[in-house]
């Protein structure tokens, strides 16, 4: 039987399940804060995209640890206007704004930010393709910095390949990502991977109490179903295999 992507999941019901918690894919607010720290001249007259913001976990933090102007997109509604209610309770709706709007065909000006961050939503239009358009969007010595499935091993599992080629395809690893980087006109500035932490603690276990809420409200929906098993074998998976791949942060600056 052919594995099944959560793309194919219907998108009402993947953003329904996320949007109740805090966090829609791996990361904390301290590897959002070590990132930022690789980041140059940004003042109170800097512009920032938060790309596939979903509901602003790592939005605030990006604004509560700089005096920039963020503009966050991202495809849900539901999602921004979460966002929106959290800048406004943080007193930060004078720098933040959420905005629906899709990666790939972005409502900006040429060369309009300082800065572009994206974390755990590249994959969905692919790495090279992503930074290949995003670039025209920054300034020159404008950074990118984004999180990336990425292997750690040159060899690994055939199960977990499977896995991870059917969910992105374009997968790959440390070192092809910044050759990657290079080519579409980056300087290469800083590479790290994510703690597993950032997975266990922050993306699956609060899954936990949500996914039986789900199956609770959707009751013999096989769609639903469906969705949390993907989760739950997600899950398993990063527990037998996590030293093969993670979460990778890659920080370019604009040659």
């Amino acid at each position: 039987m052919e594995e099944i992507k959560i793309h194919e999941f219907e998108f009402a019901l993947i953003n329904e399940f996320f949007t109740e918690l805090e966090r829609q894919g791996p990361g904390s607010p301290e590897e959002t804060i070590r990132a930022l720290n690789f980041i140059g001249n940004l003042s109170n007259k800097s512009k920032i995209a938060d790309l596939g913001c979903g509901t602003g976990s790592q939005t605030m933090a990006l604004a509560q640890n700089t005096e920039a102007t963020i503009t966050a997109l991202d495809l849900y509604a539901g999602s921004i206007d979460k966002l929106n209610v959290t800048a406004k309770k943080l007193g930060l709706q004078n720098r933040v704004k959420g905005i629906v709007g899709s990666m790939d065909n972005l409502p900006f000006q040429n060369e309009e930010f300082d800065l572009i961050w994206s974390e755990g939503a590249i994959a969905n239009i692919g790495f090279e393709k992503g930074l290949n358009h995003w670039k025209g969007f920054l300034k020159k010595d404008g950074y990118v910095a984004v999180t990336y499935e990425s292997w750690f091993t040159d060899e690994r599992p055939a199960e977990i390949e499977k896995w991870w080629m059917n969910a992105v395809p374009e997968i790959s690893t440390i070192g092809h990502n910044i050759s990657l980087m290079q080519k579409t006109g980056y300087i290469p500035v800083a590479a790290f991977t994510l703690p597993e932490s950032c997975w266990i603690d922050n993306y699956f276990i609060p899954q936990k109490t949500r996914q039986e809420e789900f199956l609770k409200k959707y009751v013999g929906n096989k769609t639903v179903e469906n969705m949390i098993s993907f989760m739950r074998r997600e899950a398993d998976l990063y527990s037998r295999y996590k030293q093969y791949y993670g979460y990778v942060f890659y920080i370019g600056k604009k040659i």
